[in-house]
């Protein structure tokens, strides 16, 4: 079982990456990507932290993880910019903060995220069909997210995706220690945004096939 979408006190998290680890452990999950908010002010402080930590993370440890960003609330043109610092920088996994009906997002941002080089597209609500069509072309993991408000579009997002070949990926948005439910908590999320158990395993496999090439260094 796998979660790429965490924050820690890097950003506006309430734990310790190695809290989130120890959590995510007991949790009984396989690989996490850590992935703060970040805009210019911060992106430097966020990578620097998040890069020494998973340095140090002992390589036989029983959870993997992934150093990421979630690129925030940015004006448009500031997307492929910061995308490709992060990712010249050694970030492995990079988020794009989608149109979410939970919050003011700036009308284009989903296409200006899957524009530039990131691997999923969190909470994109309201998502349109030429760019659900587009992040199927690019390979970017649309998300189905447990977090309340962003939540909401979680059955229209799947439904799109499947209408259109787009890859989707299960995810938390955990910011603090009650945001980390458990693996069958995680599947119900699945369930409930109208995906079949067939469906959920595949996404699961997507998902594993991106670790495996993030671990890599790809």
């Amino acid at each position: 079982m796998y979660n790429l979408h965490t924050h820690s006190l890097l950003s506006d998290g309430v734990l310790l990456p190695s809290e989130i680890a120890a959590r995510y452990i007991h949790a009984g999950y396989k690989a996490v990507a850590i992935t703060d908010h970040v805009d210019y002010c911060n992106i430097d402080a966020c990578i620097r932290g998040l890069l020494n930590f998973c340095r140090h993370w002992p390589k036989n440890a029983a959870l993997k993880i992934l150093p990421g960003v979630e690129l925030t609330h940015l004006p448009l043109e500031h997307f492929k910019p910061l995308a490709k610092y992060a990712r010249k920088a050694g970030i492995k996994v990079i988020i794009g903060h989608g149109e979410t009906p939970a919050e003011p997002v700036i009308r284009g941002t989903n296409r200006a995220a899957l524009e530039a080089d990131i691997d999923i597209l969190a909470h994109p609500g309201l998502i349109t069909d030429k760019d659900v069509r587009f992040a199927g072309s690019r390979g970017i993991f649309l998300e189905i997210t447990s977090r309340h408000g962003h939540s909401r579009t979680n059955s229209f997002v799947a439904k799109q995706a499947l209408k259109f070949g787009a890859k989707l990926v299960l995810n938390h948005d955990s910011h603090a220690p009650k945001d980390i439910i458990s693996p069958a908590q995680t599947v119900n999320i699945g369930r409930k945004s109208g995906l079949t158990l067939a469906q959920i395993d595949r996404i699961y496999r997507d998902t594993a096939c991106l670790l495996k090439a993030k671990l890599k260094g790809k």
